[in-house]
């Protein structure tokens, strides 16, 4: 991270674009790795801009590229996946928190409030997190059927918690009285 320092607002140029490209060393890809839960992380690029939009504002435009390594989450066997992502923030000198109980949440989920500092190392780390899958799967990987059920009686299977088992079986209890 010491690598990657955040881009201090009062240096940017409004004229001109700020260039950055971010690739950590093994030991800031081994301390992101453990921090988002991930068997593996490599070949870990974050490169982009930071541009003036506007008098006050600025747009962080970027491409996130990852390839990661996560637990099957039925096998647990090892699933490869390859991130590639476009990355957008944008900075508002004038945005203010919503102050309401209930809120609208915006389209827009880019819009972030402007401080003293824009930090690329901490928008690659949101966005990896984002951009992973959530349940990671192995191809053909299959659960199978679970069936649960005390000695003795019959087992509940899959099909009997489908939303119109229990009218089928209403059906077939109507069907008996005729």
């Amino acid at each position: 991270m010491s690598d990657n320092p955040a881009l201090r607002v009062a240096n940017l140029s409004q004229n001109s674009v700020t260039s950055f490209d971010i690739r950590p060393d093994s030991k800031a890809l081994v301390a992101l790795r453990d921090r988002l839960g991930l068997s593996g992380l490599r070949k870990l690029r974050f490169h982009g801009t930071v541009e003036s939009r506007g008098k006050r504002d600025w747009q962080l435009a970027a491409r996130l590229g990852a390839s990661v390594t996560q637990a099957c989450v039925i096998t647990l066997e090892p699933v490869n996946t390859r991130i590639d992502v476009d990355v957008q923030r944008t900075y508002l000198a004038n945005w203010t928190a919503p102050t309401e109980d209930e809120v609208e949440i915006a389209e827009d989920d880019s819009i972030e409030p402007l401080g003293s500092h824009i930090d690329p190392y901490a928008v690659l780390s949101e966005a990896l997190a984002l951009a992973l899958p959530q349940y990671p799967r192995k191809l053909q990987a299959d659960a199978g059927e679970t069936v649960f059920t005390e000695p003795g009686k019959t087992p509940m299977q899959d099909q009997d918690a489908r939303p119109f088992a229990g009218l089928a079986s209403l059906r077939d209890s109507l069907k008996g009285d005729t």
